[in-house]
């Protein structure tokens, strides 16, 4: 069946907003018509959060706590949380988390799973039959068990400090063995792991907050991507990590919330937040948040921008609302100041 709409369409990879019509068929873009019409909404790829931990929606008010306390497994607050959450509470509240991310524009998101395979059933149960979002599932040995590897894209884990380094390293064997994807948590206290991180060849790296020049020039030549999530490492205190330089020495870089207990899964907070503290170009936020996750997960030739061919995945938002009345430049608009409240529709 064949759908219109019409509007100011972020067009492209280059995120180039051009007025005109676009039209749908099956859930695919089938063209992209530039033609002068009065515009009264934008038409936006939803976006790709890359690095989300949502088993942590059992927990969403935690104390002001040191980064160790809350999250060091095994015995952080949250791993604490997770251990004496029921099968049924974990389900319940991530599929409530994953409806807020239709609800706000998101796509795909990946998510680093605790609780081995049942943690990994837990969210499939969450997603349900739902196609509106992609989840990509990190998950993580259970007393040593790796039989989430069948029902997950790859193991996601914590810092290098966390765990023996020997049994990391079979952990990372058996992964790639499997043709799966080796994520870790690198630079987020401090750059102890990040050399550690990079001996084991990831796929993708998640923080590099404490990154130096050397360690950025290391992740640039063995071409791994990084996942950063700027309001998660300010609220804990880790810092800001240098993106710039990343971005500078060709790093692919990509944006998530992280923690649910920090923060929700709101990633026009995240867009703002990136767009006044630390990237002061627009169309650089936005592809953070879209088109470079699409890239990281591996799924942009389906995601990630609005292009033929590629899924009808867009958030509709409107020009008249309080918040949006008046913006001049659209691109500028939707990354600094648009709200999930000026959404009128995802598709």
């Amino acid at each position: 069946m064949e759908q219109t709409l019409r509007g100011t369409i972020i067009s492209g990879d280059d995120f180039e907003p051009i007025d005109g019509i676009l039209t749908m068929e099956d859930g695919i873009i089938k063209d992209i018509e530039e033609k002068k019409i009065a515009a009264d909404t934008i038409i936006a790829p939803c976006f790709v959060n890359a690095h989300t931990h949502i088993g942590d929606s059992v927990i969403k008010d935690p104390p002001y706590l040191p980064l160790e306390e809350l999250v060091q497994p095994p015995h952080g607050l949250k791993h604490r949380a997770l251990a004496e959450a029921t099968y049924n509470d974990l389900v319940i509240s991530m599929r409530a988390t994953v409806q807020d991310m239709i609800r706000t524009g998101t796509c795909a998101f990946a998510d680093f799973r605790e609780g081995g395979l049942a943690g990994a059933r837990a969210l499939r149960d969450a997603l349900g039959p739902d196609n509106r979002v992609e989840a990509k599932i990190f998950g993580r040995p259970s007393d040593g068990d790796m039989g989430y590897l069948d029902s997950c894209d790859g193991t996601g884990l914590s810092s290098t400090n966390d765990l023996d380094i020997d049994t990391i390293k079979d952990i990372a064997k058996r992964t790639k063995e499997k043709g799966k994807k080796f994520a870790i948590h690198a630079g987020e206290r401090d750059a102890s792991d990040i050399s550690p991180a990079l001996e084991l060849e990831p796929d993708l790296l998640i923080h590099l907050t404490n990154a130096g020049d050397g360690d950025i020039r290391s992740v640039s030549e063995a071409n791994i991507p990084v996942v950063i999530c700027l309001r998660s490492n300010f609220i804990t205190g880790a810092g800001l990590p240098p993106i710039r330089k990343m971005l500078d020495e060709d790093v692919l870089v990509a944006a998530g919330t992280d923690n649910v207990m920090l923060n929700s899964v709101n990633m026009f907070s995240e867009m703002e937040f990136l767009s006044k503290t630390n990237i002061y170009n627009d169309r650089q936020v936005f592809m953070l948040c879209t088109l470079n996750g699409a890239k990281v997960l591996g799924i942009d030739t389906e995601l990630g921008s609005i292009e033929k061919g590629k899924k009808a995945r867009l958030m509709i938002l409107t020009k008249k609302s309080n918040n949006m009345q008046g913006i001049k430049n659209t691109l500028s608009g939707l990354v600094r100041r648009a709200r999930p409240d000026d959404v009128i529709k995802v598709i």
